[in-house]
Order: C-alpha cells, then structure tokens, then sequence
C-alpha cells in the first residue's frame, strides 16, 4: 500500500511523499487563481468554486480569501453555502457540509492531524479523519474544528470556539473546549439578540 493509499484508508502516511505531493500541487493553482479574482468577477469566482471543490451545491459563496490543502478537492458542500474571509480548510481528510450553513471569518476547520510520539513526526507521518457538519449551522469568527468532529443540524459554534468533541444538533456551543451552553429553543423564536425582539410581520 502506498502513502496516497494509506492516506485515504485514514492510516499513517508520509504526507511528504511523491505520490502525495505531485496530486495535491495540481489543485493549489485554482485556488491562487480564485483569491486573485475581482470582486465584479462573480460568474468566474462560481465557476471556480465548482471546479474546485468536492462537491458544490447551489448557491455557494465563499469570500476570498480562502486557504486549503488540496485546494478543497476534500470539501463537499451543500446548497447555499457561505464562508467569510479567510477560510482554512486543511483537507487532507473529507470535509461534509451540509445545506445552509455561514461560516463566519477566520475559521479553520482541520482534518490533519501528527502522532504525539516524536520519531514518527521526524519521518513526516501525518494522519487524517473526517469532519461533518450539518445544515443549518453557523460557526463564528476564528473558530477551530479539530479532525474527526460532528457537528449536528441547527446547531451554533460560538466565536473563537476550539471544538475537540462532536457537539450534537439544536444548540449553542462555545468555548476552549467548545462545550453545550443551552438548546436552541422557544426563546430564540421571539428574540434574536438579548431582548430585541424579531419583528416577524415585516420578514419575508
């Protein structure tokens, strides 16, 4: 087996290794091209995204500039898809994203991960796990998403959240660790920040 191999099968792989290097330096200039376009140039920013990305969804926007390893040939995304500035997603592994889902900025979600024992990361091994996150979720500003997490439908990761275990659906989570503070509930129907009430009659 080799190390692109073992690298799928979610082993220890050299992540240096030819075989690895040579795919993931032809996805790099798509996403150099991308962060270069203009901000009038919408129909060239969709076509690239499309181009680049895993899977792409209706509706998908991501505003430049955006960062990834293998220049999100790894990031599947649903419809209506929207990501702030500067984006990071190291996606070595597979990153989900559902429907629905704002990512605000400065965000990094990480699939890549190094050994704790020292001789491995001297021999450049690296391994991967997968990152899901569901519809209708909402990361904030300068958020991180360690490997191998879940994050369920409808839930919101609060700013400057480091998120080191699956948080499930319908709640608010924040913090280093990124823990459950409350379930998104009744409230939320009636106020959308502290007690300013949502004025539903005058909303589409």
């Amino acid at each position: 087996m080799n190390n692109r191999e073992r690298m799928k099968n979610g082993l220890i792989y050299d992540c240096g290794s030819e075989e690895v290097m040579a795919e993931q330096r032809t996805y790099w200039q798509d996403v150099y091209d991308y962060n270069l376009t203009k901000p009038s140039e919408l129909k060239k920013r969709q076509a690239l995204l499309k181009k680049m990305l895993g899977k792409c969804g209706k509706n998908p926007w991501i505003e430049p500039p955006f960062h990834a390893n293998f220049g999100g040939r790894h990031v599947f995304v649903g419809d209506n898809f929207y990501a702030n500035f500067n984006l990071t997603a190291v996606d070595d592994g597979n990153i989900y994203i559902g429907d629905y889902v704002m990512i605000a900025p400065n965000v990094t979600i990480a699939t890549a991960a190094h050994p704790i024992l020292p001789e491995l990361r001297a021999k450049n091994y690296q391994f991967n796990k997968d990152v899901h996150i569901g519809d209708r979720v909402w990361i904030g500003a300068g958020a991180i998403i360690l490997p191998g997490i879940t994050i369920g439908d409808d839930t919101v990761i609060g700013a400057g959240s480091v998120v080191t275990k699956d948080i499930p659906s319908g709640v608010v989570a924040a913090g280093n660790p990124c823990r459950v503070l409350r379930k998104v509930g009744e409230r939320d129907r009636e106020y959308f920040y502290k007690n300013e009430k949502i004025d539903w009659e005058n909303l589409d």
